[in-house]
């Protein structure tokens, strides 16, 4: 069941839904609703009932909840209909409202399980299985069924659940193409299926790449195409195996099944690799291990074979290859002869015999030699030899008969060919003395027996020899005389095969190397069962004599032994035959008896195969028995397999090793079968099973012999690797022949070698076309047996044909131009740069890169900077109609556009280096980027708190912030692209930091205790990056280190440092942060006024890949009533004035009372006046203002004239005293300029630009309830007399509060200068008022910069404070009029007062005198409104109390609420009308000039007078002048006015001036001009109005009266009159326009109009953006013609 969900709602723990399930129509269902209070206090609420009438609950009372207290509330639910009902109960408190809903549902399906399943990544035709949890939720048994499309599977794909039950159901994925799949399966719910839920199902099907690894092998020069992964085994002993691991990576990353599997021989039984894991699965990105074992069963054999690693569905293959070679016994013997040399009869030489054995394989070995019953006996004739080890034989000689004795005995090997050696030596008796044998001899016999001459006895030779027809050559060795041909030599003893000697004796086979001169006849005697013993019959034995000699044959029998040849020794003639007995004397029954019968006779001496080629092998029978067992081979019944021996015995525990000899013919396996009979009983006959198979030579080509070359690009080359495969089990070799015509193009490597049994090589077959056609080559490849024979064997030639194509390609970017934007310096990005090949064939391609920067820069500079555009890969190969993806990346270095041109240039395979040929490269694409750096930007700055009434101007100078922001413009030092933020750690408490730049952040001064200055930052990330920035205290720098190391001796420096941080007197909130591009943040810092003094804190200004700055925040505090001027800084710089100025302008020097109380300043003008004396007492610099007073809290100014006498730079320290203050000597700078030669210092246009002002207006204080539309007003350059006014809109940020405003200045000067309309007003909740700045410049230059204020009260709070004034001054005036008599102590003699009551009692006898004696019998009222003194804030300097005598309580009076300040920067330069012509002439006509000093006060006149006074205070004719007071100037002013003014109204003066303009001038009227004579022809014959006054006449009418006589009087001058009065009035518009009164009236109606249209559009009245309205007016119609009217009489 689902658990309820419970909700607090202010302290009260209730349940947000109560459900109601199972229910039946017609019954009540009651559920408690449980209120529980969790809060600490009691808690109260009501309720209001459910407002259906199917849930009901007690009638609603108040509920009353103690802490931990609970109440159940039942709700009764009565339903009417099958339907769901949903209701709810509202619940008050104080606080607010709260619900609880009521749900009552029916039965429904309703099965949960999750929306969306994410499968894992799988393999292409792999399965993957993910579980998933279905819950039935609902409140019936459900049955489901699902339905999903391909590749996905449900496990169960249907079921039934009951309420509430759960069960697992699998999701089986099994793809069988590689892509993306996000499908929706289906869950039909019921029975009828008529409810389906959804999920959705997201997969990722992916190849497998399985890579096979080799542990410690390296191949070299591998090559796409070649078998690179191969196993080595190296040489491996017979009979062992030997295992080697090797891992399956899967280089993707889903898991891979896969199989292995080997290519097996169907004729080999056996196979010698095997490998247990036949399937398997790789994990992703991980290895499965294989373990394969090797297991060689030929000795000398070389094993190849391949492990095919098959993964997806048999779509993907992975080929190992191993290879292995098998190594057998190595044994040999360290004589090949032993010379036994002379010895008696009867007696016994023994030598010793080596053998050793090299290899490391046991080897079993049989010298096959009966030492029983022959002279040379050995003491182990057969046994085996361990590996690397050597043995020592004992060979002893025992003759029987004085003869000589020679035998060459053959040692078998298993798996080894026979080793043979020569056993020899000769037996004297008394009687018989034969020669004595030497190695020598053996020698010539072996050379005699090639040469067929030992069938001839010793005299026959002899008599030959000696008659010449016998030579001796230079061994000793007979040979015949020299008419034999000399092209071929006597035939040489040679070494034959040992293999071949051992089987061509002529014994075991008819074949044989040398005929025999001796056979015996039969070889093998079987005596059978002999019972009794005396009864063996004797067998026969026949000897024949092949040579053409006597010879003398000798058994040595020894006499004990069982085996006797009767006789023992005969004479048999020439090509003669005789017979001998062989007698079987047994001593015991039951006994297997053998021997090997030996006798003299003198004078007389199985592997794959080629077709037509003998082949051996060897075979071990071993005795394991304790009694002997003789054998026999049945060579009738496989009569192609010669065995030797193929008879004989084996004693208990020895051995027998057999040597099989066969000659296939053809290469069809054939099975023989070998019958071995032991002990002569063919119930003990083992078959032997035998595959013969003779191996012809067979080639494998690839491709059934084609190669196909792609399209390949003329002058280059392509390489394909071509594989061939021996098919058989015997190696061959290989040749590869091409034809002449095609030797220039195709070339093979390598074009010869060996191919082991079943092993493929690959061959590296290259194309190098040299024309655009179609190539058809052909080569073959010559094969033919592995053999050691010089004589050249036969060879087989296979046929490979070769197609190719030479193509022209080129290669060209898919984008032409790329762009990567703005890059960090010392940043980097990455790209892909997509090539594309167009063409048919393959194209290998070198890029290279050629920089240029786009912008102005030093070449030199930017000479030694590396490449900021590097290649993943300069070189590589585009396959024809395809792509390439070249990754590039830039890193730029500097500041600075950058621009990379991409080119290519085509590999040829015998072209030079082609980076250094630029005639053969060609342009790829063009990449551009910028560099950046983090662009941060003090965007604005507001001061509050004790700094409120800072001006932004001066905030900015305080805290460097235009220097700040030229430094962060500027490039970044090598030093600071290293760091981060946080970067520089320490252990010392005062972090070393050596930065380009170091600032001070000014805090400014105030009093003790006074609120903290706090100033408002607002950075802006004005460039294309984020911007990571963080101001770092000390204390983020410095690294803990334990107690033991810290230094104890802290300096002064470090202690205050430390008191600093501890007590927070400096913060920055937030400390650290990041700015997206265009993004700002405010910041603000904070100074606290806690301790009197000078604090000082380093600050690490850092900023992410960018600039560090040491930011020295200093901060004063000073004592409450201390007069402090605060000095931002020890030089002031004058604005730049040129040479030959006549009236320089006005600069301001500004002085911040940063304390409590007034101060009085005054400058001490020593130097000045020596600099003057200096300057030919030029004053160069002039005080205005030397002395003045300045508010708390506000800023004086003092002004200066700089007028400069050359061009050059002025300087002079003047000293500031400070009354009751501490002075200052400030050094006042200032420049002279040429104006006509080139300018390099900074003019007034150039200190005046608006970017060196902030012009951001959205930082705002907090509370700041008003903002300005503008934070400063650049006027610019005004001539005097003039007017230029700006636009200002007051914004209010309240919604719901009206604002007071009213605006003030900082100087009385600015209030003559600047106007701002309106002054002040109420803002109500959301208006905008736009507020007109007006400068009016006198005639005097100056340079304005000044700061408005505007005071902005709540109005609330404002009439608040009148009201309460209002009451404090009527509590006031009840208290001065209100008094109390008292008769307690009426009479009674007063006790003497302190000084401050008779002070007080005197102040209320001198305010009322007529009541003095009264006023000492009452006592004033108790004050109206007790109130505790609050603690004054700093600035407060005065408090109006109401004092009770009686009693300490006072009533203080209201005091004004604190104004928002609102600060606006006004700066202008004002020229004098001359000055302003001459500098800036086009810029004239756009002013308006009104009349000069007619609006210009007293005060500013004395003020210009004032200043005239200072600047010529020397010039004596003027000292009376400026002498003269304020009065006398007012006195004089109104005089000259009333003068003027009555001389403007006289008729009398004016009628005089006329006259004194009409009268002729009596001389020199040659002179008159035309004008001037016409002119005054008109004045003869009418009196015209005076052009000098434009003022009202008031003789009008006796003057239109005398014209009237004048014109009775002249009747013949009508027409002139009327001409006359035309002219006068054109004349008198052009009179009145040129008049300045008017114009003035023009300007203030235009300016007006204006104004008032900017005050409609800011309320949106007017839409000044608005296209302007088209009314089409219908034409008129045209009038008809009509015959003309008569002109009108002139009467």
């Amino acid at each position: 069941m689902m658990k309820k969900k419970k909700g607090i709602f202010w302290g009260i723990e209730v349940t947000e839904t109560l459900r109601w399930r199972g229910w039946e129509l017609g019954k009540e269902v009651i559920k408690h609703l449980v209120l529980k209070n969790v809060h600490e206090k009691t808690q109260k609420l009501s309720y209001r009932a459910p407002s259906t009438r199917f849930f009901c609950t007690a009638f609603p009372q108040p509920i009353t909840l103690r802490p931990g207290m609970s109440l159940s509330l039942p709700v009764v639910f009565r339903p009417i209909e099958k339907r769901e009902y949903e209701d709810s109960i509202c619940f008050q408190k104080a606080e607010g409202e709260f619900s609880v809903t009521l749900l009552a549902l029916l039965p429904r399906l309703c099965l949960s399980f999750p929306a969306a399943l994410q499968l894992p990544a799988c393999a292409v035709h792999n399965v993957t299985e993910t579980p998933f949890p279905v819950r039935n939720l609902g409140d019936l048994v459900t049955t489901f069924a699902w339905e999903t499309p391909s590749p996905f599977y449900m496990v169960p794909d249907h079921g039934v659940l009951d309420p509430g039950a759960e069960c697992m159901v699998k999701v089986v994925f099994q793809p069988k193409v590689a892509a993306g799949y996000d499908v929706s399966g289906t869950c039909w719910l019921g029975r009828e299926k008529k409810h389906k839920r959804t999920i959705q199902l997201k997969a990722l099907a992916k190849y497998p790449y399985l890579r096979v690894s080799v542990a410690g092998e390296e191949h070299e020069g591998a090559q796409p195409g070649m078998l690179r992964d191969t196993l080595c085994f190296g040489s491996v002993p017979l009979g062992t195996t030997v295992e080697k691991c090797v891992e399956i990576v899967n280089m993707s990353v889903v898991d891979a099944p896969c199989r292995i599997e080997t290519a097996k021989d169907p004729w080999l039984p056996d196979h010698v690799f095997s490998c247990d894991v036949s399937q398997g699965v790789v994990p992703a990105k991980g290895k499965l291990v294989l373990s394969i074992r090797f297991q060689p069963q030929t000795a000398g054999e070389h094993s190849t074979n391949y492990f095919t690693i098959s993964s997806a569905g048999s779509l993907l293959q992975t080929v190992l290859k191993v290879v292995g070679s098998c190594q057998g016994a190595l044994v040999s013997l360290h004589q090949h002869a032993l010379d036994f040399g002379r010895i008696s009869l009867g007696e016994s030489l023994m030598q010793t015999l080596k053998i050793s054995n090299i290899s490391d394989v046991p080897a079993y070995y049989q010298f096959d030699i009966d030492g029983r019953g022959s002279v040379f006996s050995l003491d182990c004739p057969c046994g085996v030899l361990e590996g690397t080890s050597t043995a020592v034989l004992k060979v002893t000689f025992r003759p029987t008969h004085p003869i000589s004795y020679h035998r060459r005995v053959v040692c078998l090997v298993h798996h080894q060919e026979p080793i043979f050696v020569d056993f020899f030596g000769t037996c004297h008796s008394d009687t018989a003395k034969p020669a004595l044998l030497q190695a020598r001899h053996l020698s010539w016999f072996r050379t005699n027996a090639m040469r067929g001459l030992t069938f001839y006895p010793p005299d026959i030779l002899s008599v030959m020899l000696k008659d010449g027809k016998l030579q001796v050559d230079e061994k000793g060795a007979l040979m015949l005389p020299p008419e034999v041909p000399q092209d071929k030599p006597p035939k040489e003893n040679f070494e034959a095969n040992s293999m071949t000697e051992y089987f061509y004796d002529g014994v075991s086979c008819n074949l044989a190397l040398f005929p025999p001169h001796v056979s015996v006849s039969p070889r093998e005697h079987d005596f059978g069962c002999c019972v009794p013993l005396c009864k063996a019959e004797p067998l026969p034995l026949c000897v024949t004599n092949h040579t053409k000699g006597n010879i003398t044959v000798v058994w040595t029998l020894s006499h004990g032994s069982t085996f006797q040849v009767s006789p023992e020794m005969c004479d048999i003639p020439p090509l003669k035959s005789s017979a001998f007995r062989v007698l079987f004397q047994p001593t015991q029954l039951n006994s297997l008896y053998a021997a090997e019968l030996e006798g003299f006779a003198f004078y007389k001496a199985f592997p794959p195969v080629a077709p037509n080629t003998d082949t051996y092998c060897s075979m071990l029978l071993s005795n394991t028995g304790t009694a002997p067992i003789t054998f026999s081979v049945n060579q009738a019944a496989c009569p192609s397999v010669l065995v030797k021996p193929c008879s004989g015995h084996i004693i208990p525990g020895c051995h027998k090793i057999f040597f099989l000899c066969t000659h296939p013919v053809d290469t069809v396996p054939q099975q023989l079968v070998l019958p071995l009979q032991l002990n002569s009983f063919p119930g003990y006959t083992k078959e032997v099973a035998l595959w013969s198979c003779g191996e012809s030579l067979l080639l494998l080509l690839e491709g059934g012999g084609n190669l196909y070359f792609k399209p390949v690009c003329i002058g280059t080359s392509s390489t394909r690797m071509y594989s061939i495969k021996n098919c058989t089990r015997l190696p061959m070799a290989f040749t590869w022949k091409i034809r002449q015509h095609g030797r220039k193009v195709l070339s093979v490597s390598p074009s010869t070698g060996i191919l082991q049994p079943h092993e493929a090589m690959a061959q590296a077959w290259t194309f190098t076309p040299d024309k655009e056609t179609k190539y058809l080559l052909h080569a073959r490849v010559l094969v033919r047996r592995k053999t050691p024979d010089s004589a050249s064997p036969r060879s087989v030639h296979y046929a490979l044909r070769i197609v190719g194509e030479g193509a022209l390609g080129t290669i060209r970017a898919e984008k032409e131009h790329l762009d990567f934007g703005n890059l960090l310096v010392g940043d980097l990005q990455s790209c892909n740069v997509v090539l594309l090949n167009d063409g048919i064939c393959s194209l290998q391609y070198i890029l290279s890169v050629e920089q240029q920067i786009t912008e102005p820069c030093d070449p030199e500079e930017i000479h030694s900077d590396p490449l900021a555009l590097e290649l993943e890969h300069s070189r590589g190969t585009i396959p024809a109609r395809s792509k390439a993806f070249v990754r590039i990346t830039a890193r730029p270095a500097r500041r600075r556009q950058y621009s990379w041109a991409v080119r290519y240039a085509l590999c040829t395979s015998t072209g030079a280096d082609l980076r250094s040929s630029r005639a053969e490269q060609q342009p790829l694409c063009r990449v551009v980027a910028r560099g950046v750096y983090p662009r941060l930007r003090v965007a604005d700055a507001c001061a509050a708190g004790s700094a409120a009434a800072i001006s932004k101007l001066q905030l900015w100078s305080l805290f460097s912030l235009h220097t700040l922001n030229q430094y962060l413009e500027r490039d970044l030092a090598p030093s600071e692209l290293t760091y981060r933020v946080p970067t520089r750690h320490s252990t010392r408490l005062i972090p070393p930091v050596y930065t380009p730049l170091m600032l001070n952040f000014n805090f400014g001064a105030a009093s003790v205790g006074s609120e903290p200055t706090l100033v408002m930052l607002l950075l802006v990330n004005q460039g294309v990056v984020p911007v990571e920035w963080a101001f770092l205290f000390p204390s983020d720098q410095k690294i803990d280190v334990e107690h033991w190391a810290e230094d104890a001796d802290l300096s002064p420096q470090e202690l205050h440092q430390m008191r600093v941080e501890d007590n927070e007197l400096f913060s920055v909130s937030p400390k650290s942060g990041k700015l997206l591009p265009g993004e700002e943040e405010p910041v603000q810092l904070s100074h606290r006024h806690d301790f009197i003094g000078t604090d000082n804190l380093p600050v690490l200004m850092k900023i992410s890949y960018g600039h560090e700055i040491l930011l020295n925040f200093s901060g004063v505090t000073v004592d409450r009533d201390q007069p402090y001027v605060h000095f931002a800084s020890t030089e002031h710089h004058f604005t730049p004035i040129a040479i030959g100025t006549t009236q320089p302008p006005t600069q301001i020097y500004e002085l911040y009372n940063a304390g409590s109380v007034p101060v009085m300043f005054e400058v001490q003008l020593d130097n000045v006046l020596g600099l003057q004396r200096d300057n030919f007492q030029h004053p160069v610099f002039v005080c205005l203002t030397p002395r003045g007073e300045i508010p708390p809290g506000t800023t004086g100014h003092i002004e200066w004239l700089f007028s400069p006498l050359e061009a050059r730079k002025y300087m002079v320290d003047v000293p500031i005293h400070i009354l009751g203050g501490e002075p200052a000597l400030i050094t006042f700078q200032g420049v002279g300029y040429d104006p006509n030669a080139a300018r390099d210092t900074e003019t007034w246009s150039e200190v005046l630009s608006p970017s060196v002002f902030p012009g951001s207006t959205k930082l705002a204080v907090p509370g700041q309830a008003a903002t300005l539309s503008q934070h400063k007003i650049c006027l610019g350059d005004v001539p005097s007399c003039s007017k230029a006014s700006r636009l200002v809109f007051l914004n209010s940020a309240s919604a719901s509060r009206a604002l007071v405003f009213s605006w003030r200045m900082s100087a009385s000067k600015s209030k003559r200068l600047l106007q701002v309309a309106p002054e002040s007003g109420v803002l109500q909740p959301g208006e905008s008022i736009p507020c007109f700045i007006t400068l009016q410049p006198s005639g005097s230059a100056s340079i304005c910069s000044t700061d408005l204020v505007c005071e902005v009260y709540i109005q609330e709070s404002l009439v608040q404070y009148q009201s309460d004034l209002q009451e404090w001054e009527k509590a006031k005036k009840h208290q001065a009029m209100e008094f109390t008599i008292t008769e307690e102590d009426f009479g009674t003699k007063k006790k003497p007062k302190s000084p401050a009551e008779s002070s007080s009692d005197s102040a209320e006898i001198k305010n009322h005198p007529e009541s003095s004696a009264v006023l000492r019998k009452y006592k004033i009222l108790p004050p109206i409104k007790p109130h505790p003194k609050p603690n004054l804030p700093a600035g407060c300097c005065e408090r109006r109390l109401l004092l009770d005598k009686g009693s300490s309580r006072v009533w203080v009076k209201p005091e004004p609420p604190k104004p928002m300040l609102l600060h606006l920067a006004v700066t202008a330069r004002s020229y004098c009308v001359e000055d302003f012509f001459s500098s800036f002439t086009s810029e004239f006509p756009k002013y308006f000039f009104s009349r000069p000093f007619t609006n210009q006060t007293l005060e500013g006149k004395l003020v210009d007078r004032s200043r005239d006074r200072a600047r010529l205070d020397m010039d004596p004719k003027r000292l009376s002048l400026g002498a003269v007071s304020k009065q006398e100037l007012q006195l004089v002013a109104d005089i000259l006015t009333g003068v003027i003014r009555g001389l403007l109204e006289d008729t009398q003066f004016h009628d005089a001036m006329r006259r004194s303009l009409d009268e002729p001038i009596p001389y020199f009227s040659q002179f008159q001009s035309a004008e001037s004579a016409e002119l005054q022809d008109r004045r003869l014959c009418s009196s015209l109005p005076s052009r000098v006054s434009t003022l009202p006449d008031p003789y009008s009418e006796k003057d239109g009266e005398r014209k009237e006589l004048r014109q009775e009087n002249s009747p013949s001058c009508d027409l002139l009159v009327s001409w006359e009065k035309k002219e006068q009035l054109k004349e008198h518009e052009e009179m009145m326009s040129r008049q300045s009164a008017l114009g003035s009236l023009v300007e203030l109606v235009l300016e007006n109009t204006l104004q008032n249209i900017l005050i409609e559009a800011s309320r949106g009245e007017v839409v000044l953006t608005a296209r302007p309205m088209v009314i089409a007016v219908p034409t008129a119609p045209s009038p008809r013609i009509t015959s003309p009217a008569p002109p009108p009489s002139r009467a």
